[in-house]
Parts: structure tokens; sequence; C-alpha cells
């Protein structure tokens, strides 16, 4: 089997990671730092590619990186139009619709479009899983109110990664089991994997699901519509009620897990209730993700970086190991996942997709 050299690309709102791989194996990887002065001065995301090209260039450089040597060039994907999960082929529509925001503006648009230029011609540039991967099912989409219907919308890159390696540590492909796979970072998404496709999960980007360390999670709707209408705050306001300041830190003021299980250890009750309630409605979403499986479940995987959390790791397992295996792999690894979607093409594993 011959040798690929893959570089990765991952922007996100204030660093871009770079990665540069030979197969699995990690050359090395660096994360540059943006300053908030360095990127105030664009009035849009898409604004900054020339400004992190030239790092990112710079970078190659200094590391005395041949880009003549590398064998695919691997972005993070960005906000698209809802797509099946795969390793996609930049090409100029996709670039289009991320330089126009057409469905949302993010860092992560970033990703394909370095990527695309900086790969050296007739070296193909991807897209690896973008978090609007979408295998929904249809009866999953209907919300109960027809101009509401349920996006799919979660971290999809390393849910995918964290079940095709559970699947193979049991000794099973990846379209041959059925997972309920959580992922727990700043967000909270929990999947569905339905052999081989997630056809149900919560939108952990807006709205949806459990609570987390900076997310709403469902609210009650009718509250929120009067709430929306009481004149007492912006839509702006409620929008970060929503993202960024909802869940752990509109509690505690904190979004950090493991300063909150600092706090319980000295006996603060709220603290306890608080970091106690997101975990007992984790697990609810993990109950019912066994209902659209009809129970016939292989295992629930813990994956994100809050799983390194032992607290919060065995409180799930208390009220979930009940119904299957309980498998845990902390943290997520971005780069690899988006190495490996480049190597499934390039080693013929897999079909490269079009947008």
């Amino acid at each position: 089997m011959p040798d690929y050299h893959i570089l990765v690309i991952n922007p996100g709102s204030t660093t871009t990671k770079l990665s540069l791989f030979k197969n699995e194996t990690l050359l090395f990887g660096e994360k540059i730092a943006h300053s908030n002065e360095s990127l105030k001065t664009f009035d849009r995301i898409m604004d900054q590619y020339e400004f992190r090209k030239k790092m990112i260039l710079d970078f190659l450089k200094k590391k005395s990186v041949n880009l003549e040597n590398i064998d695919a060039v691997v972005g993070r994907g960005g906000l698209l139009k809802p797509l099946p999960s795969g390793t996609y082929r930049v090409n100029q529509k996709m670039i289009n619709h991320l330089r126009k925001g057409i469905f949302g503006e993010h860092a992560s648009n970033l990703g394909a479009i370095l990527a695309y230029h900086i790969a050296k011609k007739g070296v193909p540039a991807y897209i690896v899983d973008p978090v609007i991967v979408d295998e929904m099912e249809d009866i999953a989409r209907i919300s109960g109110m027809p101009l509401l219907p349920r996006k799919s919308i979660f971290h999809a890159l390393n849910q995918k990664a964290v079940a095709r390696k559970a699947a193979a540590a049991l000794g099973k492909t990846y379209e041959d089991v059925n997972f309920i796979v959580v992922h727990m970072g700043g967000g909270i998404s929990v999947g569905i994997h339905k052999k081989g496709r997630v056809v149900d999960v919560n939108n952990a980007l807006n709205g949806e699901g459990p609570f987390s360390p900076e997310r709403s999670g469902t609210v009650p709707v009718g509250d929120l519509v009067q709430l929306c209408f009481s004149g007492k705050y912006s839509q702006n306001e409620i929008l970060a009620m929503i993202k960024g300041k909802g869940g752990l830190v509109a509690y505690l003021n904190s979004n950090d897990v493991e300063q909150v299980i600092s706090r319980i250890k000295t006996g603060n009750l709220k603290a306890k209730l608080i970091l106690d309630a997101m975990i007992y409605q984790i697990s609810k979403q993990i109950g019912e993700g066994a209902t659209v499986l009809k129970g016939n479940v292989d295992a629930i995987i813990l994956t994100g970086g809050i799983s390194h959390s032992s607290y919060v790791v065995e409180q799930i397992k208390d009220r979930v190991s009940f119904i299957a295996l309980v498998m845990v792999y902390p943290g997520e690894e971005e780069m690899l996942s988006l190495c490996q979607g480049g190597l499934r093409v390039l080693r013929g594993e897999e079909e490269e997709k079009v947008y």
C-alpha cells in the first residue's frame, strides 16, 4: 500500500489548526492563534481568507513543507446545503456557496476554500462529514409546526469517527451496528446511528436537546415566545441566551465542567443541582434514542471533551447502562478524522462525493 501525505486545515473562530499526516501518523500539528485585534478589522469571516492563507503558507514554509509532495488537502466542512455523510471533493459550486454564506456564516466555511487554493494543481481538496450532514428519516423531521421542521446540525465528524472506531472494537463494521452516540462539548448532540446512517439527532447548534455548557437546549416554547415579545430583550440577546450564554453559563457563569465539579466538592449545592440536571437531560435523550431503535442498541458511545469527566460519565452510565454497553472515547480527534476521510478515498475504500 502506498504512503499518502495529507495536509489538514481546520479554521476555528480564533484559531487555525494545521496537521500534516503520513497515512494516519501525525508528522506535526500546530494551532495558529489569531488575536481579537487582528480579526476585528474584518467585517465578515470570509474576509479573513487572505490573512489566514498567508499565515498557513508562512508556517508551512517555516516547516520546510513542499506542497508538491502533498497527496491531498482536507479542510473542515462548513455550513452548506444538507448532505449525506462522506468525503466531498471541493468544487466551484461549494466555494461559491461558502463565500456568499448562503446557509450561514461560520469560521469553518473557510476550510474548503483554503484547502482548494493551497492544494497544488491536480491535487484533490476535500471536506469530510461537515456539521450539516443530514441522513434523518422523514418521520424525524416532523416537529409539530410545519413552518419549523427539525434540522440535522451536529458534531458529525467526531460522531462518525468514534462510531467507526467502536464498531471495529466490537469486531463489526459501522454499517452492521446500531449506536447512540453522545458528543459532549460546548454543545451536546445525541445521534441515533442505524446501520451506518444517523437517522435522528438533535440540532446541537440552535436550541434542541439537552442543555450544555453554553447552550440552552430545548426550553418551554410558549414561555420563550412571551419572553421574545416582552420588550425586555433584543433579538440578539435572546439568541445569545440560546447559544453562547445558555446552559451552565446562564446558571453558574462558567462553561468549564471541571470547574463546576470543583465547586461541588466544596459543597456548592446549586452547582451540583445544575450539573446533575444536565446529566439527567443527556440521559433522557439517550433513552429517547433507544425507542427510535426499538431497543436494538449495540452500544451507547460517550465522546467529546466532557467525557474526560468521570463524574459525568459515571452518572450517565448509572442511568442508561440497562439499555446497552456504554463505551467511552474521550475528547475528539478532528484532525485525524479529516485525514482518514481523505485516505479512504485515496485508498479506494470509498468514492469521493460531489457537491
